[in-house]
């Protein structure tokens, strides 16, 4: 069996985040691991040119932090960090599993395909590539219709791909 003592999540506050991290939570709780929640920010970018585009607020880090101090498991007893770095996702993911010897990092995939991967990139695809450890991506699952509710119709869009 993996030895499993420390599990990296990084978020990016989203509903596939969210749900990655329960899983996150899960496997932690299992293992007996602790379970290090990361955030990356995007540092603020200053335009020349025509104008100026000031930098976002000085305080926008301390927002995060507040942000991802929210990120915490049902069980309170369950060990975790919370990390807010500054870059480029992907790098700092890889640089933070490496400083922390993680052991797993569970993350959440929009599970974007074709066009959409192209245009928009993918942060977990660079990771999967190149993590010194096991990465577990996790797609949220589609919403069931709940008794009594008819599931909504097929869009075109859905249909082409097989989704309902």
């Amino acid at each position: 069996m993996l030895p499993i003592r420390t599990i990296l999540h990084p978020t990016d506050f989203s509903e596939y985040s969210g749900y990655a991290f329960r899983l996150a939570c899960a496997l932690a709780r299992d293992y007996g691991a602790r379970l290090v929640v990361l955030h990356v920010a995007t540092p603020p970018v200053v335009v020349y040119g025509e104008g100026v585009l000031p930098p976002e607020p000085e305080d926008y880090k301390e927002r995060l932090r507040e942000r991802l101090q929210q990120v915490v498991p049902q069980d309170a007893k369950l060990p975790v960090e919370h990390r807010l770095v500054e870059g480029d996702a992907a790098t700092e993911i890889l640089r933070l599993a490496g400083e922390t010897k993680c052991d797993l990092i569970v993350m959440g995939t929009h599970g974007r395909t074709g066009l959409g991967r192209l245009l928009m990139g993918s942060v977990a695809e660079q990771v999967v590539r190149k993590a010194p450890c096991p990465v577990l991506t996790v797609k949220t699952p589609q919403r069931q219709p709940s008794p009594g509710e008819e599931a909504a119709p097929a869009t075109a869009e859905t249909a082409a791909s097989g989704e309902r």
